[in-house]
């Protein structure tokens, strides 16, 4: 991790008057003086002046940055570059943020003042600035005097998509002004900045071109969940250096470029300062750029445009966590790939001096109205207050509002799932978030029950996790926790749901009520065992919940024998077997082990060896075959094989010696198995082996095989579903199941639509009555009703686990990993009584398989749909079809739903030209009602 701060200063030796400089022509492109001169004490108002002692980047690289550079510099030239200026420059520190998957460094440079970077100024700076969070212990007069005399705190970011590199390498341009320069700019930003640099958030992804981190996971999505080491360590150094403004830089299709203002939606929870500031910087922006200015009809490369394309809604972005987490200005910039490198570095460079400079000047009130958003914060949640939706796009009009609702308390009740409440617990202290542990029960006049449902008088138990709002991280508990994020605009790039209780299943309860329950707050993970039992006994837990599952794993792993009682979930061992350090373990993952005299019992776990799909329409370098070789292999420990499309066609052992095959989500309805290949897939499984399929392709694939009576509804004009919640009935009949309350939420995004099986368990279904209940935003969600979620199809002695959804999205649907470790875990011949199967294909099963596969028209993701007047019809079809002629229209409620196909599941920041067709839509006057990308 990262080395102490002092040992990072390397001695320093100060400017002094007559120091030799170097006119450079990096600052900006107009200006290419190379001459040196002598240089009196104070800053000069040559922008070009810099220290001869500091290398620049054509010295150190070989070549310059932005104007005039041929090639992006590598990840080992990032790393050097750093190095080189710290060893040179008094005004820099440098050190290492995080590792990669790989193992790469990712360093990062702090440059200011040399007065600012020395340990305990920066020390001092750092604890002011967290002052400025807390107004419950510092007074407003202590706040002033911070904001007058004290420096903020901006972060300069890049290439956290790995193949958007031009970030990157702007970045190292302003550590070289903001190190070597000698203009009165420059001091002016070292002067009322800390200005924190980090080039590449994602080396591992930067070496091989691709956007995505090893394990194939777009950092720009992990951001409140913190599965990868890249970002855990970010958000650690985040809350070591709280920013005020944040810069993100990227890489977009085309030869624009964006900044702020934003797109709608805007997240209800983010600051009216924050939102101020993100504009203002983009007036700065506008100033600064450059180039050709403001893009237009006919002014459309090298020039930039705000407002379209980049919301500022989803709480995995690098601007959306910052500002609502952080009280950032968070900055998403894009600048098209297609310009030529010294233009994509020249733009970004611009936009971060522009960003800097704007800072600078507005220093003071910048902590002024920082101070300000926590006071608020806290107000607010004294009050019970949520903030109400705006939008920012002058043509937009707030369609859905935040209800008049109070909110003055959230409970995570231990009733079930308890490692999953503890991991949330630790997942929100490690973003500062206060909780607190019941003493003893309190009682709640009005609880509004997760799932839509409200009660009378609820008696939260002793043990249950108290989250009141009055605290000054409000926004930030509301937006993680909270049961709908209310989004105002039907606008959608990502998902319209996140609530953490909900992805994990957990049993959550909120209320308006004044409440002042006897309470700790919690300073570490509760988990272990509470006594010692001698040999003879045992260890217990529930295996309820995805941290629980990964425990399990890990002790498997390690050769220790367990046992699980089928009936009630839970898993033992010999207490002999419990260790110090095993029992730490425990505790870091919150599981209680309840000690008994008894010895285990149950039917021995067996560690599955896996088989992980990568044949015909599995992409192995992102998505969903990533998230699995992360989480099975990585999280769990197991023994994870690469398995073909050929070792199942020609029985290989690579196939053959494997327990359980798993699927991943792709685009081929078949996995490209020949019949001979799918009689050996249905033989192995009836040999006692588990097949687990994920969402479209898995679900299929397994259909194509004759391995379930399942069938795919055909999703009419205007369904949509984007990434929300609904509730699921559960049956308990399947192993698959266990440790699951009988109703349960799960994750759709836009995923298959299932008949009931006839031939199987439906485990997860969801309630045809009125219990139905869904968030986020939809759109003829009735369609589900009475659809299934996720089947258990035995097959002899083993089985098929089919869900229609992708259980391990993100690595955050915590109720889903447990799913699939169960699935993982059920002991071969343990198909349902009476509905064992051998393998010949029944009739059910042959006539699903004989059903025309639907068309892949969105990958993992979901296809591109645009919403319009019936009457504005044939002018959206006109403008799309100058980009794609394979759009198809279909009419539903006064409506026009233009589907554009995305076979390869891209996300809409990294599609080739959904920006631009949107931006000409509304350029050609064209209102879109919705767009789901």
């Amino acid at each position: 991790m990262r080395k102490s701060l002092a040992s990072r200063l390397p001695a320093r030796r100060r400017l002094a008057a007559g120091a030799v400089v170097t006119l450079a022509a990096s600052l900006l492109p107009l200006l290419n003086v190379t001459a040196a001169q002598a240089v009196a004490p104070g800053c000069l108002p040559d922008p070009t002046a810099h220290l001869d002692s500091v290398p620049s980047p054509e010295a150190s690289l070989g070549f310059p940055l932005g104007t005039g550079q041929q090639r992006v510099v590598t990840s080992d030239e990032i790393r050097s570059y750093l190095t080189v200026v710290d060893a040179a420059s008094d005004r820099v520190v440098t050190g290492t943020m995080a590792t990669s998957v790989l193992g790469q460094e990712l360093p990062y440079a702090i440059v200011s003042n040399p007065k600012h970077v020395k340990p305990a100024e920066l020390d001092a700076i750092t604890e002011s600035i967290k002052d400025l969070r807390d107004p419950r212990i510092t007074s407003p007069a202590k706040a002033a005097g911070i904001a007058q005399r004290g420096p903020a705190i901006v972060w300069v970011t890049g290439n956290v998509h790995g193949g958007e590199k031009s970030g990157a390498d702007a970045a190292l341009k302003t550590l070289y002004e903001l190190a070597a320069g000698l203009s009165c700019e420059v001091e002016k930003r070292n002067d009322e900045l800390v200005t924190i640099i980090v080039p590449t958030q994602n080396p591992d992804g930067r070496d091989a071109s691709r956007r995505q981190n090893e394990f194939g996971f777009d950092l720009n999505r992990d951001w409140f969940s913190r599965t990868q080491p890249e970002t855990d360590a970010k958000l650690e150094m985040l809350r070591e250096y709280p920013p005020q403004v944040y810069i993100d830089a990227h890489e977009m299709g085309g030869r624009e470029y964006f900044f702020p203002p934003n797109a709608d939606p805007i997240h209800h929870e983010i600051s009216n300062e924050v939102v101020d500031w993100i504009n203002r910087i983009g007036d700065a922006n506008k100033a600064g750029f450059g180039y050709n200015g403001a893009c237009t009809d006919t002014v459309t490369t090298e020039c930039y445009f705000n407002y379209d394309t980049y919301d500022l809604f989803f709480m995995g972005y690098g601007d959306t966590v910052p500002a609502t987490g952080f009280g950032a200005a968070g900055m998403t910039y894009e600048k098209g790939s297609s310009s030529a490198v010294q233009d994509r570095v020249q733009q970004q460079f611009n936009t971060q001096w522009a960003t800097l400079g704007w800072a600078a000047a507005n220093k003071r009130e910048v902590l002024n109205g920082y101070y300000k958003i926590w006071q608020d914060a806290l107000a607010e949640g004294a009050a019970g207050t949520l903030q109400p939706n705006e939008v920012v796009q002058p043509t937009n009009e707030v369609q859905f509002p935040v209800p008049d609702t109070t909110i003055k308390s959230y409970f995570l009740l231990p009733d079930r799932q308890l490692a999953d409440v503890r991991a949330l617990v630790e997942r929100l202290r490690k973003m500062d978030v206060e909780v607190y542990e019941l003493k003893e029960p309190v009682t709640v006049p009005t609880a509004k029950i997760f799932g839509g449902r409200t009660a009378s008088n609820v008696v939260v138990p002793e043990g249950a996790y108290w989250i009141k709002m009055n605290q000054p991280q409000k926004h930030w508990i509301q937006a993680t926790l909270g049961e709908d994020p209310y989004t105002p605009f039907p606008y959608f790039y990502d998902v319209s749901s996140w609530s953490n209780p909900l992805l994990m299943g957990i049993n959550t309860i909120y209320t308006g009520d004044e409440v002042n329950p006897r309470a700790n707050r919690v300073k570490e993970n509760k988990g272990g065992t509470s006594s010692i039992v001698p040999d003879g006994g045992s260890y217990n837990w529930k295996l309820d919940s995805a941290a629980a599952a990964k425990f399990t794993f890990e002790l498997l792993a390690k050769g220790i024998p367990l046992l699980r009682d089928l009936n009630t979930g839970v898993v033992g061992m010999r207490s002999a077997r419990l260790t110090p350090k095993l029992d730490k373990l425990a505790a870091s993952y919150g599981v209680s082990l309840h000690p008994s005299k008894q010895p285990p019992a149950g039917t021995k776990l067996t560690r599955p060896d896996v088989g992980l799909f990568a044949g015909t329409g599995i992409s192995t370098t992102s998505g969903s075959y990533g998230e699995a070789r992360f989480v099975l292999g990585d999280q769990w420990d197991l023994d994870v094989t690469t398995v073909t499309t050929a070792d199942i066609n020609d029985n290989t052992s690579r196939f053959r010696d494997r327990s359980t095959l798993l699927v991943p989500d792709g685009s081929n309805a078949t996995g490209g198995l020949t019949a001979a290949g799918q009689a050996n897939l249905r033989a192995w499984i009836a040999a006692g082996n588990t097949y687990i399929g994920l969402r479209n392709q898995g679900t299929r694939m397994a259909r194509a095989a004759g391995l379930t009576s399942t069938t795919e509804v055909t999703k009419p004009a205007g369904y949509t579903m984007v990434g929300s919640h609904l509730r699921v009935d559960v049956d308990h009949t399947s192993p698959v199941a266990l440790g699951r309350p009988a109703e349960d939420f799960e994750f759709n995004n836009g995923d298959s639509v299932l008949r009931p099986s006839t031939t199987g368990v439906n485990v997860l279904t969801y309630p045809s009555d009125d219990r139905f209940w869904h968030n986020g935003y939809t759109v003829g969600e009735d369609l589900l009703k009475g659809t299934v979620a996720l089947v258990d199809e035995p097959t002899g002695a083993g089985h098929a686990v089919l869900f229609a959804f992708n259980p391990l999205f993100r690595a955050y649907n915590e109720s889903g990993l447990h799913l699939v470790a169960n699935a993982l875990l059920a002991p071969a011949g343990t198909a349902t009584a009476g509905l064992r199967r051998t393998d010949a294909v029944e009739p059910a099963r042959a006539a699903a398989a004989a059903a025309p596969a639907p068309e892949n028209l969105g990958g993992q993701w979901r296809p591109i749909t645009i919403e319009v007047a019936v009457a504005d019809q044939a002018r959206a079809e006109a403008v799309i079809g100058k980009y794609t002629g394979d759009a198809r229209a279909s009419v539903a409620n006064g409506s026009t739903f233009l589907v554009i196909p995305n076979p390869d599941g891209l996300q809409s920041d990294e599609h080739p030209y959904l920006g631009d067709l949107v931006r000409e839509l509304r350029t050609s006057g064209i209102p879109v009602r919705s767009l789901i990308g």
